[in-house]
């Protein structure tokens, strides 16, 4: 499972923490909660340090060691994106068009929402290098029906003009700001200065109180496969940045849309 989450084969905040629990159900099941339990876990935590969500699942399943804690934990995670849906669809204005930023399944909930309850709605969506999570997110949009369309990061600027919000999702919300794939952090500027909205969507498990956070670097050859052969050449791969709260409008979490002064207050 490390392998899969380290590789990204399995990618997304939530998504990595639901095929975690789903795999460590069937683990429990064989070996139980014991010093096994306790290494596979940190390992997992481990495997991707930005992302809260799995952290605080087994947090909480560190605390509550039954499979009940399990079932009750992928019940959340299931039952959020659809609250996030139908909270966060009133936000956008009927026709509008929204920019949005990499893979999100919460930010795709209230966009699809919203879509089905008859919204004239279009989408803008970013390729999201060096992996092409936007990809993804074209394609998912294209599936339901809803009129999308695929640009570069590097022409994110030339398009803001174009669009009444953005709307992202989120790995991590700290007191500094929300993490999310590297460059929603230019993407929010950009809109600040063009005077858009800017959204963010995040279930309650991506709170993040950890002390210190850790922005995953990935492999170079994510970026260029044979930079590694020019001489003298040296390149750095981030994978997510932070967007300070000043820079967002709202919040939408299961429990509703909060402004971020109010968000930091939960943390």
């Amino acid at each position: 499972m490390v392998g899969r989450i380290r590789s990204l084969e399995i990618q997304g905040a939530k998504e990595i923490a639901v095929e975690s629990l789903k795999w460590l159900k069937l683990f429990v099941k064989e070996k139980g909660f014991g010093k096994d339990f306790l290494e596979v876990v940190s390992a997992l935590d481990a495997s991707r340090p930005t992302a809260v969500v799995l952290h605080n699942c087994i947090e909480i399943l560190k605390e509550e060691k039954n499979l009940k804690t399990i079932d009750r934990l992928l019940d959340n995670l299931a039952t959020a994106s659809r609250k996030i849906g139908e909270k966060g669809s009133r936000l956008i204005p009927s026709g509008a068009t929204v920019m949005t930023h990499c893979h999100s399944g919460e930010a795709l909930s209230i966009i699809k929402h919203s879509f089905a309850a008859g919204n004239k709605l279009s989408v803008i969506a970013t390729e999201t290098e060096p992996k092409h999570q936007g990809f993804k997110t074209a394609k998912d949009l294209a599936c339901a029906g809803v009129p999308v369309t695929l640009i570069t990061d590097s022409s994110i600027a030339f398009f803001m003009k174009d669009v009444d919000l953005v709307l992202v999702g989120s790995d991590a919300m700290r007191r500094e700001g929300n993490v999310n794939k590297i460059g929603t952090l230019m993407m929010a500027m950009v809109a600040k200065d063009l005077k858009k909205l800017f959204y963010v969507a995040g279930d309650t498990l991506k709170l993040d109180r950890r002390k210190k956070l850790v922005i995953e670097e990935r492999p170079l050859h994510e970026l260029y496969h044979g930079l590694h052969s020019i001489k003298g050449a040296h390149a750095r791969n981030p994978a997510f940045d932070v967007t300070p709260w000043g820079y967002v409008k709202r919040v939408v979490t299961e429990k509703g849309v909060l402004t971020p002064s109010n968000l930091v207050r939960l943390l």
